[in-house]
């Protein structure tokens, strides 16, 4: 049976359990309820959350008030499971924080704080226009993105595959010279229309 892993919000259960409910062969396990080993993972899905904590950053934060909410001990399971999945391999979706996780960890920077983009209709509606890389596997035209923060420097092992149309926010990644990996800004788990995503990430897994 593969063996995904991550660490998902109790508020978030319900969004991700629609993509996983189709394949009961598939065995999650949810770091914040318990005890995950990295290296047991067939597949890490890093999902949305609280901003990365001042101690995981590559550079100095010059101002600490802008990160909301971190919580150290998710970070530190998260940033531990991302490079033991590198390591190995496997494959990795990552959403959101998830996507700036992964960049951080590959040496990448984020801004801290940036506007218009964590308005409320933009957490459930495809509002926000896209542009695309020609390479770009997965093309959503129109994406529910709600963040404050964003990718600055890039890290060198992403390959950037989707922007804002208007102010070139970086809105999706993918893992250069990788088996499969991918990162977006936006929130999929929000909208079925997102499923060609998750199904093409979980039968990575099989």
């Amino acid at each position: 049976m593969p063996h995904l892993g991550s660490w998902i919000r109790e508020c978030d259960d319900t969004y991700f359990g629609r993509f996983l409910a189709p394949h009961p062969e598939i065995k999650l396990s949810n770091a914040r309820l318990g005890p995950v080993d990295p290296a047991t993972l067939d597949g890490l899905l890093v999902t949305g959350g609280p901003d990365i904590s001042v101690a995981f950053h590559n550079v100095p934060i010059a101002d600490p008030s802008l990160i909301q909410d971190p919580e150290p001990e998710r970070d530190a399971w998260e940033f531990a499971a991302v490079r033991s999945a590198l390591e190995r391999g496997i494959p990795i979706l990552t959403i959101c924080k998830g996507m700036q996780v992964l960049n951080v960890a590959l040496g990448g920077t984020l801004h801290l704080d940036i506007p218009g983009h964590n308005l409320p209709e933009m957490k459930s509606e495809n509002v926000q226009p896209l542009r695309f890389d020609f390479s770009a596997r997965h093309r959503f035209e129109m994406v529910n993105s709600s963040h404050h923060q964003a990718l600055d420097l890039v890290a060198d092992a992403l390959e950037v595959e989707a922007w804002h149309a208007g102010d070139g926010t970086i809105e999706q990644v993918r893992l250069r010279d990788y088996p499969w990996g991918v990162g977006v800004q936006y929130h999929p788990e929000r909208d079925l229309v997102y499923t060609s995503l998750f199904e093409d990430f979980l039968a990575q897994l099989k």
